[in-house]
């Protein structure tokens, strides 16, 4: 009797050399659809940027490279430069190292960052330095539209021929935009949130006499908000104007070392591109106002004149003021108007 040896069946290679095939295709179909989006992305780049020299913005991408495979579009520039025509003089803003970058998976965001310092040259002679520690901003066009910045460290120094510079800065800054999407599409509302701590404001400290560095809070409502899509020139400054845009100054909290401001209220500008409109405040710790001791002055007039009133939400130790109006270049407490330079036009 003879003995026959089973047969060794014959073993499939596809389960052995399948999953590595197929992760091969992948990749490839990933970085065939990665480079496609990369020449879109350049074109759109470049399509934007023609858009802006119409416009009358001319950017400079120096060295510009787009990278980030496998996960990312990234736009690098060495140095970001814009020259603007709109504002008459020609205004040029040049800067450090610019990032911009895109998530594959989730194109309707865009992370900035931003590297200092940065140098604006503005009409009449005027310059604007401006440095930073840290400056990232984000840019979502899907509903609701929303943009974010915040920077820490900002110093800003303006240079006017014949006077001394100014220097203006925050410890912190943090400022949002998102369209509202709860009015109507009519008034084409923005809201507006912008926190700063340990600002250090030039014009308002020689209003109020006081050196100490200060935090704002301000929440608000813009109107018209589509007036700005060109930018913030004169012509899109008028075109909101015209198309009766408000500021509508929800809240705003700032302080001071001792003094303290809390208001509302709503801004526009008059026929003669001046800022207009009427404020509701309440202070505290304020001893002067345009180089004039008030003391309590303000309380007592408040009361006489008809503040916002006991039944206005006003914290704890704060005094309601008379109605603050901007009309005509001058700014009135009550029928008042303060010792101040005429406000001039904005364009």
């Amino acid at each position: 009797m003879t003995d026959t040896l089973p047969t060794r069946r014959r073993q499939s290679r596809f389960w052995l050399y399948g999953p590595f095939l197929l992760l091969v295709i992948l990749a490839a179909a990933w970085s065939a659809f990665w480079f496609y989006a990369r020449a879109r992305a350049s074109a759109e780049i470049d399509t934007a940027l023609a858009r802006e020299a119409e416009r009358g913005r001319a950017w400079t991408c120096t060295d510009r490279t787009i990278g980030g495979y496998p996960f990312r579009i990234e736009l690098r520039c060495n140095a970001l430069a814009l020259t603007s025509t709109r504002w008459g003089d020609a205004v040029r803003i040049e800067t450090g190292p610019a990032l911009a970058v895109g998530q594959i998976y989730s194109p309707s965001l865009v992370i900035f960052e931003l590297s200092g310092p940065a140098k604006a040259t503005l009409p009449e002679g005027r310059t604007l330095d401006l440095t930073w520690t840290n400056l990232d901003a984000s840019f979502a066009w899907r509903n609701p539209e929303r943009f974010a910045l915040v920077a820490s460290d900002l110093t800003a120094v303006l240079t006017v021929p014949g006077l001394n510079p100014e220097t203006w800065g925050s410890k912190t800054l943090e400022a949002h935009l998102r369209r509202n999407p709860t009015r109507p599409a009519l008034e084409q509302a923005v809201d507006i949130a912008v926190s700063a701590k340990g600002t250090v404001l030039p014009p308002i400290n020689a209003l109020l006499g006081n050196t100490d560095t200060g935090e704002i809070d301000l929440q608000a409502t813009l109107t018209q908000a589509e007036s700005f899509r060109k930018g913030f020139n004169p012509d899109a400054l008028e075109s909101w104007r015209a198309a009766n845009g408000i500021f509508d100054l929800t809240r705003m909290v700032s302080t001071k070392g001792k003094a303290r401001v809390d208001g509302s209220g709503q801004l526009l500008l008059d026929p003669a591109h001046r800022v207009a409109g009427d404020l509701r405040l309440a202070a505290a710790g304020i001893e002067q106002i345009g180089g004039i001791r008030i003391g309590n002055l303000l309380g007592g007039l408040g009361g006489l004149l008809g503040g916002r009133g006991a039944d206005a939400a006003t914290a704890p130790g704060l005094t309601p003021l008379p109605p603050v109006s901007l009309r005509d270049g001058r700014v009135f407490i009550g029928p008042f108007r303060l010792p101040l330079q005429p406000l001039p036009p904005l364009y």
